[in-house]
């Protein structure tokens, strides 16, 4: 490798987002989808430096990259070195590095170098608006570029379709102006012992709501700092994957299963009103197919709880929009109903939506290698 000089990754200019492990401020640690790193420099080359520790599929980092998206695969364990920009001139350089997938891998930054000569540049603007969800694969954008698929059910696939970038999640905060925590976890249901994540025993939102690192087979969990970050909103998207492995809500709303269900959600609703005396919660399912019992308990929990800062949404093709993971036109289907919603009720209609970026060109999910810059 050329000269270079390392940056520390605790140095000012270089902003972090997402719920991220930063007890060593020089290695942090990115967890869940949509973390990232923002920068700017003035140089030609810069190159960063990141330990992957892989559980499933094979795992993918992406970056905007002066207003490009790419990708990279990572290698499955130890370093990987990922060149974001190498060009024969100086100039200036704007860079979004990010998290696109789950807990199916987590990710240490190392090294941060830039060229010799080469200097970061002022910060780039941090929103004051803040959103949080809590979500399952499709909060998290899990095989969102599948678009060839979309309205079907998803392709065999080892990962290289999901990109949080193109989550709902994240779509609705850009239109919003606003930063995004996204505790968004494939297969994840509300309880313990349901859903797909860490089947068979059920590892549910209840156990990873609070949590920074929480995946079993990377080690030890260890609890969120809330005060690290207080959301104006919170969007709990969780109901999918709770009939997995039986759908008992919609074989009998009353039984006594249905009826646990809906007093943990209440208690869930009433833990996060603990942290956030002051955010909206929002609350809500997806297009993605399922039985409306789920929708009418949560509608019933949140007329129980009689907040005024509890709503429940239901979108326009709310459970019937497709049999698949929600691919990027049906997420930005549910951001742009999402963004007008939050910035009547949360921010007062204080600013005009933005338009989220035209669809990509559709030869880039379809390409095999490790990197696409030509639209996503």
């Amino acid at each position: 490798m050329e000269n270079m000089r390392e940056i520390p990754l605790d140095q000012e200019g270089l902003i972090y987002s997402g719920r991220i492990d930063r007890k060593d401020p020089r290695k942090p640690e990115f967890i869940f989808p949509a973390s990232s790193l923002h920068f700017r420099f003035w140089g030609r080359k810069v190159v960063l430096k990141v330990e992957n520790r892989s559980v499933y599929w094979d795992n993918y980092i992406g970056a905007v990259v002066d207003g490009v998206q790419k990708k990279w695969l990572l290698e499955k364990k130890g370093q990987t070195e990922l060149v974001l920009v190498d060009e024969a001139e100086d100039r200036g350089h704007d860079i979004l590095f990010f998290k696109r997938q789950d807990s199916c891998h987590e990710m240490v930054l190392h090294t941060l170098m830039l060229s010799q000569g080469a200097a970061l540049l002022p910060a780039p603007p941090i929103s004051q608006r803040r959103i949080e969800v809590y979500g399952d694969s499709v909060s998290a954008g899990e095989v969102s570029e599948a678009v060839a698929y979309t309205g079907k059910e998803d392709p065999v696939h080892n990962g290289e379709y999901s990109n949080s970038w193109y989550s709902y999640a994240w779509m609705t905060a850009r239109m919003l102006h606003a930063e995004l925590h996204d505790i968004a976890q494939g297969g994840i249901a509300l309880m313990d012992g349901t859903g797909w994540f860490q089947e068979p025993n059920g590892m549910g939102m209840e156990s990873v709501w609070d949590k920074v690192h929480y995946a079993p087979e990377l080690g030890e969990a260890s609890s969120w700092d809330f005060s690290q970050y207080m959301p104006d909103a919170v969007v709990v998207a969780l109901g999918q994957n709770d009939s997995h492995p039986r759908d008992y809500m919609q074989e009998d709303y009353e039984s006594a299963e249905a009826v646990s269900w809906r007093r943990h959600y209440r208690m869930f609703l009433e833990k996060l009103r603990r942290q956030y005396p002051s955010a909206y919660i929002i609350c809500c399912t997806t297009l993605l197919n399922h039985d409306p019992a789920w929708d009418d308990s949560i509608e019933e929990v949140c007329r129980e709880l009689s907040d005024e800062r509890i709503s429940h949404y239901i979108f326009r093709r709310n459970g019937k929009g497709t049999p698949g993971h929600l691919r990027i036109g049906e997420a930005r289907e549910m951001a742009e109903e999402l963004a007008v919603y939050m910035e009547e009720t949360v921010y007062g209609g204080q600013k005009e939506i933005v338009p989220d970026e035209e669809m990509p060109d559709e030869k880039c999910f379809k390409r095999e290698g490790t990197e696409c810059t030509d639209g996503i």
